[in-house]
């Protein structure tokens, strides 16, 4: 395990926005185009997060569920690897990697009493078997750094601890995007700290060069976290149902 985040696989394998935004010649072959992609990922990281509040696990398992999911996509196609498989196999691989082990068992059960699609109805069997698949996407890899990490300490000496549950909802968020696969932790955890400022009415200016931090690059996060509310407020269920039914059926 890595000592820390700048000598971590993590660090090494940060990839450009072009990189993650890479559609597989599988899909595209089936009409998946990016906006798709991008769309079945984001349905997918709220699925993560829908079977994680039934089955009880901590916020972090979430965020390293959904950060497997999303490298996994970077190098296998949707195609050859159902989302709708990956995605709890990858809450099962990460319950494991935090300690919070969550039986696969369980999942399934959460899965048939969530899901009414037969799409979703998966066995003990597949998960395990799809637990191995991931893992070699992964290079076996399971460490995750997340923003969460250095929040508290950054809040206090910002002054700014009247924000943490503000400033917490806004890195929940963040996972239904790619940042975590483009940008170090810490970068993530201080654009959401601007924004916050920001709605807060907060002065940090002081503060943020203090750190001597690229504050382009900070500020650069924040605008895309706010254009992700912007366009993603309401998905319609329509959309995402032209997206996914675009993946072959089983």
């Amino acid at each position: 395990m890595a000592a820390n985040f700048w000598i971590s696989s993590q660090y090494k394998e940060l990839l450009d926005q072009e990189e993650v935004d890479v559609v597989h010649q599988l899909d595209k072959e089936r009409g998946i185009t990016l906006d798709d992609f991008k769309l079945i990922k984001l349905h997918m990281s709220n699925y993560v997060a829908r079977l994680a509040q039934n089955v009880k696990v901590r916020q972090r398992v979430v965020a390293t569920a959904i950060t497997y999911m999303r490298r996994v996509y970077v190098r296998r196609s949707m195609t050859e690897y159902d989302p709708r498989l990956v995605a709890p196999t990858c809450l099962y691989l990460a319950s494991k990697a935090e300690e919070s082990t969550v039986q696969a068992r369980l999942l399934v059960f959460y899965i048939k009493k969530l899901y009414s699609d037969e799409k979703y109805k998966y066995e003990i069997k597949d998960i395990l078997d799809m637990e191995m698949k991931v893992l070699e996407a992964l290079n076996y890899y399971l460490v995750v750094y997340h923003p969460y990490r250095s929040l508290a300490q950054f809040l206090q000496d910002a002054g700014m601890n009247d924000a943490t549950q503000l400033t917490w909802g806004l890195i929940n968020d963040t996972y239904k995007m790619d940042l975590i696969l483009i940008h170090p932790p810490h970068l993530i955890t201080l654009a959401c700290i601007y924004i916050a400022s920001v709605l807060k009415d907060k002065e940090t200016t002081a503060w943020f060069e203090e750190l001597r931090v690229d504050m382009n690059v900070v500020k650069n996060i924040a605008m895309e976290i706010l254009d992700y509310y912007d366009g993603h407020r309401s998905i319609s269920d329509e959309r995402v149902n032209a997206a996914m039914s675009k993946l072959a059926g089983r």
